[in-house]
């Protein structure tokens, strides 16, 4: 695989949540249904502990499931990941190794340390190779994730549906309230803004 979107996860103070294991299958739960119609090359599953990897055809699709899995999980758990871009050389059975490993590796690693050194809301990055589009896709996700860290549970699960391409009736049907009250809560929170830098991304990005 020349060049794909390797993403490792991990889950937020874990070691704080009173169920780690819901936690972890949410995590799986949440990424398979954010993959849905993506390009997915090794869907996202557990690897040690707490963390996950799985492995995207392209820079939009990882920050495209990144994005929809982090506002579909419960509550209480939240999630960190790094982007690497470059190769994945299958070695045997499930293990893999090259560049884009290695690099997602240093980008959670960048995500950690910016939120220890005080950006809270820092919970993804993204690191490339010479031409690739990892400083766009940085700061994408910084935008992405201070939108994110502001938005109530409501708030979140409208802008899921919307991602997921729902009519704005049926989010309002189910959530109890007005189609009108779904449209001002999708571009109060950012939800209609978060929607368009998404379908904005190049799927040519690398």
């Amino acid at each position: 695989m020349d060049h794909v979107a390797a993403v490792i996860v991990d889950i937020v103070r874990s070691r704080a949540l009173a169920d780690r294991a819901a936690a972890q299958s949410a995590v799986v739960d949440c990424f398979a249904r954010a993959e849905q119609g993506a390009g997915v090359i090794g869907s996202l599953r557990a690897t040690v502990g707490d963390e996950f990897q799985g492995v995207y055809a392209s820079l939009a699709d990882a920050i495209r499931v990144t994005t929809l899995a982090a506002l579909t999980l419960p509550e209480e758990v939240e999630v960190r990941a790094g982007i690497g871009l470059g190769e994945v050389v299958e070695v045997e059975g499930d293990i893999s190794d090259g560049s884009a490993w290695w690099r997602a590796r240093d980008a959670i690693d960048e995500a950690h340390r910016r939120e220890d050194a005080g950006e809270s809301a820092v919970r993804a990055w993204c690191v490339g190779g010479p031409g690739d589009d990892a400083g766009m896709a940085a700061s994408v996700l910084l935008l992405r994730d201070h939108v994110l860290s502001r938005m109530k549970a409501r708030e979140r699960r409208i802008a899921a549906s919307l991602l997921e391409g729902e009519r704005q009736s049926d989010i309002a049907a189910r959530e109890s309230i007005s189609q009108a009250a779904v449209s001002q809560a999708a571009h109060r929170s950012g939800a209609v803004a978060l929607r368009e830098a998404l379908e904005a991304l190049p799927e040519g990005a690398r």
